[in-house]
């Protein structure tokens, strides 16, 4: 069946997360704290030449054939390249919630849709800055795409994006901190971490699991929310449908909104909490923002002089 683009709204649009690509590349990136500086790339803590051997992986264009491992390329079939600790290469893992929760918007559009848009930022500010980006789904999907360098990257990641988010939504539930272990086994050098929420798998786990990750790993939040999750709707009758029943919530008082608000928002400003109370960088957004300000934030860049 041939893929049929989104409409940005309540389902993905492929050529809208393509298209980020032009703004990230209008930024000017602030360098992150390093171990080692080379020219012309940005600072962070990269694998290189160290004396201390990390790990291995498979060859990439560009790699030097003098660090071939020889024995992991015997075995495998597969050329590897060795990977040393001193300086280590950048890589971004950002881990997508896909909960049927974040099919949902009042307004503009569903949560998942924005989560993508913020997803794809990342991934195309990854790719710039020369590191490697991936993604990984939990919830709704779970599935894997490991890391990959350069424009394709971020491509294969808005692919995946979208070819996730047309999969209709089920009742699955992923805690997050399976999610956030699961996350720790694929890392595969990645030495940020972005994590994209609306917040309601957050369980009692989630916060041993957020320490243990960042331990080996960079980690920020990026919770998203729906307006009627952040602030109370105005007096009204709201239309709502959930697992395929339509039903009519009528609120009036200041005390009925109040506690719609809290209901629906529990999940965005629980993970907004925890993150904050780990000292973790954390931003938000809700259905109606640009998050390009919010993950361009998170990953400390500046905008370039108009």
């Amino acid at each position: 069946m041939p893929y049929i683009d989104g409409d940005g709204r309540s389902q993905v649009s492929l050529a809208e997360l393509i298209a980020l690509r032009a703004r990230v590349g209008r930024v000017r990136l602030v360098p992150l704290p390093s171990r080692s500086m080379r020219s012309g790339q940005q600072s962070s803590r990269l694998y290189g030449r160290g004396m201390d051997y990390a790990e291995s992986r498979v060859y990439q264009a560009g790699d030097d054939v003098r660090r071939l491992d020889w024995r992991l390329t015997a075995r495998s079939g597969k050329l590897h390249t060795k990977l040393f600790q001193e300086d280590r290469e950048g890589c971004l893992l950002i881990l997508l919630d896909t909960h049927a929760s974040m099919h949902f918007g009042t307004r503009e559009r569903f949560k998942s849709v924005q989560a993508a848009r913020a997803a794809a930022v990342a991934a195309w500010h990854a790719v710039r800055a020369g590191e490697r980006v991936g993604v990984m789904a939990f919830g709704h999907a779970d599935q894997l795409l490991r890391p990959r360098a350069g424009p394709h990257g971020a491509l294969a990641v808005c692919g995946a994006l979208a070819e996730w988010d047309t999969k209709p939504p089920s009742g699955k539930v992923e805690p997050l901190a399976d999610a956030l272990a699961r996350a720790s086994r694929v890392l595969h050098g990645a030495s940020r971490v972005l994590l994209i929420s609306d917040g309601f798998s957050c369980d009692a786990l989630a916060r041993q699991r957020m320490l243990d990750l960042t331990r080996h790993a960079g980690l920020s939040v990026l919770v998203v929310a729906d307006a009627l999750e952040l602030v109370p709707a105005p007096p009204g009758r709201y239309p709502l449908e959930h697992a395929g029943e339509r039903r009519e919530v009528l609120l009036q008082s200041e005390r009925q909104r109040r506690e719609f608000q809290h209901a629906l928002g529990v999940g965005p400003a629980r993970l907004g909490a925890l993150a904050r109370s780990l000292g973790l960088r954390c931003g938000s957004i809700d259905t109606t923002a640009d998050p390009f300000d919010a993950v361009t934030g998170l990953f400390r860049v500046a905008r370039a002089p108009r």
